[in-house]
């Protein structure tokens, strides 16, 4: 029994001092949208009440992730099964229902429906640019706003797991995903894959779930869209000025083919700013990829760093 999910929705953490955590996120380009005693709802610009969830802990640690459903009838669907809770309500900016399971290395997941308008904040003006075949920008200058980055949304997650084949089967099984990239080390061993919502012939990013079989379990990192490469660098700079730790970038990835960089929070939980990612749809073929080409770039760092 599963459905199809249309997009990741946000991660949950654990942190022990909240204030510490939203510096930090504001510093990354998202809001806050809601702030209790023991919970830290922070969102993006997109008209979602929260992609990021921090609660109140002694422990610092990622607690899980979740998908949207195409309807609350969905989670009606999933709920009977063995490995979901019932549907309840959904806390936070937007309100809506949700269903949780625990996957098979320990993750909390849970799958959302019905969330709330909270409506859209403002992005940066999209500017015109030159280049050597156009330049439109004619009697004016381009002049860019200093200051953190405009987080959009949450594009992918990324997770170690313990047996690659039996976390994959579990998260295709139950969300419908399907394959973009296979990472093999060859023929007869694969590392991990990239893997897409199945949303038909309409196009969806490269990949929303990345799982990496190292043999344990645990969080590599979350991916969020901004506006374009202006406001990803502007970021860069604005983290770099505010003495935040630099993992990995300024780069092109081969896989999925976006504009990475890549910072560690307060707690060592890497976290992507990303732009200009590859879009497939079901006529978009499942392709295999070596190790090179999962941690190469087209352009900027060519080994090391986490995956795509």
């Amino acid at each position: 029994m599963g459905i199809k999910v249309n997009d990741v929705a946000f991660v949950r953490f654990r942190a022990p001092d909240l204030d510490v955590m939203q510096t930090f996120l504001e510093d990354f380009g998202m809001h806050c949208a809601q702030r209790t005693g023991d919970a830290l709802y922070m969102r993006g610009t997109d008209d979602e009440g929260f992609v990021h969830v921090t609660h109140l802990g002694a422990e610092a640690g990622f607690v899980g992730l979740a998908f949207a459903a195409n309807s609350a009838a969905d989670l009606d669907d999933l709920s009977p099964h063995s490995d979901f809770s019932d549907v309840v309500d959904l806390d936070g900016p937007g309100g809506g229902r949700v269903v949780r399971a625990t996957d098979p290395d320990g993750f909390q997941v849970e799958v959302v429906a019905g969330r709330g308008s909270v409506g859209r904040l403002p992005v940066p003006t999209d500017a015109l640019r030159n280049d050597a075949a156009s330049q439109p920008r004619k009697g004016a200058a381009l002049r860019l706003e200093s200051g953190p980055s405009h987080v959009k949304r949450l594009g992918h997650c990324v997770l170690n797991v313990v047996d690659y084949r039996a976390s994959e089967a579990w998260y295709k099984q139950h969300f419908g995903l399907v394959t973009s990239d296979e990472i093999q080390l060859d023929e007869r061993t694969a590392l991990g894959a990239f893997l897409r919502c199945d949303r038909g012939d309409h196009y969806v990013d490269h990949h929303t779930l990345f799982l990496l079989g190292v043999g344990a379990a645990g969080f590599n990192h979350a991916a969020f869209e901004v506006s374009d490469f202006d406001d990803l660098m502007t970021g860069h700079s604005h983290l770099a000025t505010r003495g935040r730790h630099a993992q990995w970038g300024v780069g092109r990835h081969i896989l999925g083919s976006q504009i990475y960089d890549y910072w560690l929070d307060p707690y060592g939980h890497m976290v992507e700013h990303w732009t200009d990612g590859d879009l497939f749809n079901n006529a978009t073929p499942p392709n295999t990829a070596d190790l090179a080409s999962l941690l190469g770039s087209q352009w900027g760092p060519t080994h090391g760093g986490p995956p795509a």
